[in-house]
């Protein structure tokens, strides 16, 4: 094996920032900017637009937004088409 190929196996036994970011999205309850700041170290403003620009724009992930009892905001990825939530699309056919 030559050290490009040493290379590119340790890369990819790797998982990136973004991965990361997007486990943490796909939780039930989702994930705080502090717990993704600290999972990433990112800035808020970073994650802000990684949220906006590469989950929602480019990967095109629904990803919703909602603050939890403490009043902290939270994001996570919703499954389903229009980023309709299991939840909300219940109480529509209610």
């Amino acid at each position: 094996m030559n050290n490009k190929q040493v290379k590119q196996t340790r890369k990819s036994n790797r998982t990136s920032k973004q991965d990361k970011v997007i486990k943490l999205l796909k939780r039930p309850k989702g994930a705080s900017l502090n717990e993704i700041a600290k999972a990433s170290a990112w800035q808020e403003h970073s994650i802000r637009g990684f949220i906006s620009g590469t989950c929602k724009r480019k990967l095109q992930l629904n990803v919703e937004s909602s603050k939890d009892d403490n009043g902290v905001r939270r994001y996570r990825i919703v499954e389903g088409s229009e980023g309709v939530s299991q939840e909300a699309d219940a109480g529509a056919q209610a």
